[in-house]
């Protein structure tokens, strides 16, 4: 496997383009299934390079207690902004060139499920030769476009904003894609899993979930809803495909959206 060191050694750092996208929904919506045909579709079909971050992979096991309950509200909101924070690292690598290194202050169990998310997807890999928790880039992280996928239910617009700011911060495109599911059918497929959340956590966020508002929300542009599961798989990825497109070449303008921000505070607080 080539590193990105090898990359620049060749003169070329390879196309710039790179973008960030929400997959929201309920539980059992079919986000993970739908994250795996994405990735597949862009990596065969546009040769680009595609990281898939399911929250589930990476901070259940490292965050449930002794009795499988989750942490309160609060400690949940501060590991999802932890787990935010491990994606900048590997964001910051990539448009530098440089290897990543592990962050101070981190928690263990949630940073190996985060290194080994992106090594079973062939994105860095570790060197003997380097420091322990430095990891290289792979080659194809910056010589192609890249897109990461967020895979989780951000239901509350707050949640899926965080990751808009950091794709303002480096100027990264920016997506959304909801995938709306009846409460039943997911009720239905989550009483199926291994791991089935209690119903009535389901039915919470069924009442509270905040589903991308374009109109209201300027950010919030290049979204697309999907009816899941009644729109086929084949043609939800062809629409798809043409909204990270749009994204990738169409990055979020830092200068302009501070002014657009500042505008709206003012028309809110006038």
């Amino acid at each position: 496997m080539e590193t990105a060191a090898g990359a620049q050694a060749a003169g070329s750092a390879g196309p710039r383009e790179r973008g960030l996208c929400v997959l929201c929904g309920l539980p059992a919506a079919g986000k993970s299934t739908f994250a795996r045909a994405l990735g597949r579709r862009l990596r065969q079909e546009r040769g680009w390079t595609v990281g898939v971050l399911s929250y589930d992979d990476v901070l259940p096991d490292a965050s449930l207690d002794s009795e499988g309950a989750r942490p309160p509200p609060s400690q949940w909101k501060m590991l999802r902004r932890e787990l935010l924070k491990y994606l900048e690292c590997f964001l910051t690598a990539v448009i530098s060139g440089c290897q990543m290194s592990a962050p101070p202050n981190r928690t263990e169990a949630i940073w190996e499920n985060f290194i080994t998310c992106l090594k079973d997807q062939e994105l860095i890999f570790s060197s003997a030769l380097e420091a322990p928790y430095c990891y290289l880039l792979a080659k194809t992280a910056v010589s192609r476009p890249l897109f990461l996928v967020l895979d989780d239910n951000f239901y509350y617009q707050s949640m899926r904003y965080e990751v808009f700011q950091l794709a303002r911060k480096y100027s990264l495109g920016f997506c959304q894609l909801f995938l709306d599911c009846p409460l039943e059918t997911c009720l239905q497929r989550n009483g199926q899993r291994l791991r089935a959340l209690p119903p009535e956590t389901i039915y919470a966020m069924g009442e509270k979930i905040e589903k991308p508002n374009p109109q209201k929300n300027a950010w919030e542009h290049n979204s697309l809803t999907i009816q899941s599961p009644a729109c086929s798989l084949e043609s939800s990825l062809e629409v798809t495909d043409l909204l990270l497109l749009t994204a990738l070449e169409n990055p979020v303008n830092n200068i302009e959206d501070n002014m657009e921000q500042k505008m709206n505070k003012y028309f809110l607080t006038t």
